[in-house]
């Protein structure tokens, strides 16, 4: 027998390791496949495999097909919507998930963002605390109730909304259920999104939902891009034209650009759509940043193309790329 771990984006060292140790102590042969990039070496692979343990790895009817030997897909973590389920099942291959697996390392990423732009990226301004907030939390599986420990050792007040989950679970949790998902979102500074990506929730956190948060309240989404309605992005700038005399929208020409640019040429025909071209703007994003924000202590020693910022750059990308723009259009 024969198992591929498939992994474009590889697992931690000691994960595969680990992996390693349980099949070959079995007697099973261990493959691997990272950073493969290519379609056609995924296609190569699988050919001669029973098992087959991936990531976010996409698993489609071609896959499937070229693994003529394969038994079983093994889906480490909790989602499974990358994997082709109807070609699986017409072809005897049995999928299985992990939940639980990640869960509590996805509840820490939660709230690394959660301080990071509670305190405004560590800009030198003051920010705001935890304590007292609301925590709304979208979903109360395993990663929910790990967000709402850690939550509760910031001392805020935990809300969840979740059909599935019975009340008296969250209850047990110190966790006040919310059988409205209006209300949560009306409710909560904090929303912390942890639902799948199905046919009932993907485009379903849409505009008419993220209208009724507060003011400054902040979505963190760990889970499916697919989920958020993208395409409503109109409608928020819409009522940006509202409140504000706005005569051309600037973009970077980034991989999802395309889309969103034929959107929005198609619903602004009278305003300029203008695309910049995004070539090195994170060195330039990183320059600013480590302008505005020296390193101290130590870390003067080290050159600045050699450290990484410590938060994310988007907002000094978005700089970069206006005056971009402002250069070339005096």
């Amino acid at each position: 027998m024969k198992i591929l771990v498939t992994t474009d984006k590889p697992f931690a060292a000691v994960a595969v390791n680990g992996i390693k140790d349980v099949v070959e102590s079995a007697g099973i042969e261990l493959a691997l496949l990272e950073k493969y990039g290519e379609k056609s070496k995924l296609l190569d692979a699988v050919k001669d495999v029973e098992g087959l343990i991936v990531r976010s790895d996409i698993i489609d009817a071609e896959v499937l097909n070229a693994a003529k030997q394969l038994k079983v897909v093994v889906r480490a973590g909790a989602g499974y919507d990358n994997i082709d389920l109807a070609t699986a099942t017409a072809n005897g291959v049995c999928v299985m998930n992990t939940p639980g697996q990640n869960s509590n390392a996805v509840a820490e990423l939660v709230f690394g963002m959660t301080v990071m732009m509670a305190r405004n990226l560590y800009n030198g301004t003051s920010g705001t605390e935890l304590k007292g907030k609301k925590l709304g939390i979208h979903a109360f599986g395993q990663v929910g109730r790990n967000v709402a420990r850690i939550a509760k050792g910031f001392g805020m007040e935990v809300f969840a909304f979740d059909p599935y989950c019975p009340a008296s679970v969250m209850e047990a949790e110190g966790v006040k259920p919310i059988t409205d998902i209006n209300e949560l979102y009306s409710t909560c500074q904090y929303v912390s999104l942890h639902i799948p990506a199905t046919n009932e929730t993907k485009k379903s956190i849409n505009y008419a939902l993220l209208k009724q948060m507060p003011k400054g309240a902040m979505l963190i989404n760990t889970a499916r891009k697919e989920v958020i309605n993208e395409e409503e992005l109109v409608q928020i700038i819409k009522s940006l034209l509202e409140k504000y005399i706005i005569k051309t929208i600037v973009m970077g020409n980034g991989t999802s650009s395309k889309k969103k640019y034929d959107l929005l040429k198609r619903e602004f025909i009278d305003r300029d759509i203008v695309l910049i071209n995004e070539y090195r703007t994170t060195d330039e994003a990183r320059k600013l940043y480590f302008q505005e924000n020296p390193p101290k202590g130590w870390k003067k020693l080290i050159p600045l193309g050699m450290q990484v910022p410590p938060v994310p750059v988007d907002d000094y990308a978005a700089i970069v790329i206006g005056r971009k723009y402002l250069k070339h259009n005096k």
